[in-house]
């Protein structure tokens, strides 16, 4: 079997949209530079994802230098975002937690609030003291995160989504397979492993950078939308219900904290230390 090594990065710089396939990223202690720094929230400053707005799948955000935002949509002019100057904040919910984070310019909230069809406005996290403290039942004191959903990083691998891609045409909805990775919206993916073989690991390091792999990534319905038409179906939670269920949780890749900083490049090799 070939050796453990990232086969694909990405970089999701608005959180529930789609994002870049970098060839080369940069791990801070919360997650890959520039991933999930903006948001979409209510009036109420409760974020919206593809659980609430499946749309957000059509839409495609790039980074710009500076912390900026460019993001292109159907039926929408591009719109180009500077990162707000930190003056003032607001409070945003991101499932438990509250957080203070920096609001963009009205054009912005206009441009969403006509693409969503509902009132809301784009926020930005602007620097390290307004991050979120990970779980610490499976982390260890300081360590934070941006708004993903729950830890820094999320690893999967090309094996394990072939595997789950042979159960799907096994079951009650295979024609809704295969399904891509995209469904999984992963940081890093590594190919040359055995299926499932991420479930074993509990420290790896992968090219120069080393992580503690916290826990199993709880699957939600987020899966089921087709990222190409938004569109909900059935799989991959149907047969992640009847295959990977761990402690009462759909499973599919594990969450990683970074322990070091350092590059993520295509072609690092994964190694297992623990």
């Amino acid at each position: 079997m070939p050796k453990p090594q990232v086969q694909s990065l990405h970089v999701y710089p608005l959180k529930a949209v789609a994002g870049s396939a970098p060839g080369e990223a940069v791990v801070e202690p919360w997650g890959l530079a520039g991933d999930r720094r903006w948001l979409v929230v209510d009036t109420a400053g409760r974020q919206f994802t593809q659980r609430q707005r499946p749309r957000l799948a059509l839409v495609h955000a790039e980074g710009l230098p500076g912390g900026g935002l460019r993001l292109t949509a159907p039926g929408m002019p591009p719109l180009a975002v500077e990162a707000p100057e930190p003056v003032a904040t607001v409070p945003v919910e991101v499932f438990a937690d509250v957080v203070e984070a920096v609001p963009a310019g009205p054009e912005a909230a206009a441009w969403w609030s006509t693409y969503l069809g509902v009132a809301c406005r784009l926020v930005h996290m602007d620097a390290p003291d307004k991050r979120r403290p990970v779980d610490p039942r499976h982390a260890e004191p300081g360590d934070m995160v941006s708004f993903a959903d729950g830890y820094p990083l999320l690893l999967t691998t090309s094996a394990s989504l072939d595997a789950l891609n042979s159960l799907i045409a096994q079951g009650d909805h295979a024609d809704e397979g295969p399904l891509p990775m995209n469904r999984f919206r992963p940081n890093v993916v590594v190919e040359g492993t055995a299926p499932w073989a991420e479930d074993d690991w509990r420290r790896v390091r992968i090219g120069e950078v080393v992580f503690q792999v916290a826990k199993p990534s709880g699957r939600c319905m987020v899966t089921t939308v087709d990222q190409r038409t938004a569109a909900r179906g059935k799989e991959p939670l149907r047969t992640l219900a009847r295959h990977r269920r761990i402690d009462d949780r759909l499973v599919f890749g594990q969450n990683l904290i970074p322990r070091g900083t350092g590059s993520l490049r295509i072609g690092d090799p994964l190694e297992i230390l623990d």
